[in-house]
């Protein structure tokens, strides 16, 4: 069973509201990409030959993951902070499990998400799983309050989710992580690094089309959960890069001039050519991972880089 935090949908609906009718650049939060059928898309895009991350990722974490047992005798709560399917992490707990009874707490907003994990990862001997479905915070502070009084707790935030975050939201939400742990706990933290354009372009607008269909997806889930109107074929998936900024852009461009209605009592206009913001992508340098860390009350131990897709880990102790 789940521990089930809900969000209430008048919180979304909400949110694509003031999102949409916003003075200038219409935007959507990226947490809404991923309903059910917004996950599915997203691992799909885990897979493509363009996305360089999620294995960056996995062979950064398969080539440490004995070091974090070392360094963490004593644990007994693992979190993860958008867990998704719980692929990335068997070897991992695995290895913790094998050492001592452990229990495991996926976060994820998506109810799909967390029984696909659950049955990934049942079968590990020793593991506890107590799957959360709720927001990051909300879920750590829950996830927090199971461990045994006196251990420490472990918690991995991969794929440079991170990435999706303003500068300042970045702040807030480590600051907000580090409020939830206790001195000797640590914090793994995955971030995309600064790569040649092209590179980081294709990473978020692939041959197949996957990440466009990801990113109209968001529309049609606002149809089917706010009865809006938007005609998908009239809008175009678009990725774009600002230097300065270090990030990439997701956009919807709308090709027409047109107006849609939700539920017969709003109507928003979009001139063609006009685009609604739906995610930014940063990219980082090493040091400032270590200097964003350090502020919020970190101590970054260790860092792990990948030379094949430029990709970092970071082991943040409290």
């Amino acid at each position: 069973m789940f521990q089930h935090l809900a969000n209430p949908v008048s919180k979304f609906e909400a949110d694509v509201r003031r999102g949409l009718t916003r003075p200038g650049q219409k935007m959507l939060d990226a947490e809404y990409f991923y309903d059910d059928l917004g996950t599915a898309l997203f691992e799909a895009i885990t897979r493509l030959p363009e996305y360089g991350l999620t294995r960056a990722d996995m062979r950064l974490l398969r080539g440490h993951d004995f070091e974090l047992p070392q360094r963490l005798h004593n644990l007994s709560v693992i979190v993860e902070l958008g867990s998704g399917s719980g692929e990335k992490v068997r070897d991992l707990l695995a290895r913790f499990a094998k050492e001592r009874p452990v229990t495991y707490c996926p976060i994820d907003v998506s109810a799909a998400a967390l029984s696909k994990c659950q049955r990934h990862l049942d079968d590990i001997r020793g593991l506890r799983m107590v799957p959360i479905e709720n927001s990051y915070i909300a879920g750590l502070a829950f996830a927090s309050r199971l461990r045994t009084p006196g251990t420490a707790l472990l918690v991995l935030f991969l794929g440079s989710s991170i990435g999706n975050f303003a500068p300042g939201a970045v702040r807030d939400f480590l600051k907000a992580v580090h409020q939830n742990l206790q001195r000797g706990d640590v914090f793994l933290v995955s971030t995309d690094l600064v790569k040649p354009i092209d590179q980081m372009l294709a990473a978020y607008d692939d041959a197949l089309g996957v990440t466009g269909a990801f990113n109209l997806n968001l529309l049609a889930r606002i149809n089917r959960e706010l009865g809006a109107n938007f005609d998908l074929t009239k809008f175009k998936h678009e990725a774009r890069y600002d230097e300065l900024q270090q990030r990439i852009e997701m956009h919807l461009r709308s090709l027409a001039n047109q107006t849609v209605s939700f539920r017969g009592n709003l109507q928003v206009r979009f001139a063609e050519g006009e685009t609604i913001w739906t995610e930014s992508s940063y990219k980082f340098h090493p040091e400032q991972i270590r200097m964003m860390s350090e502020r919020a009350g970190f101590n970054c131990e260790a860092q792990w880089i990948d030379r094949e897709w430029p990709f970092a880990q970071s082991l943040l102790r409290v």
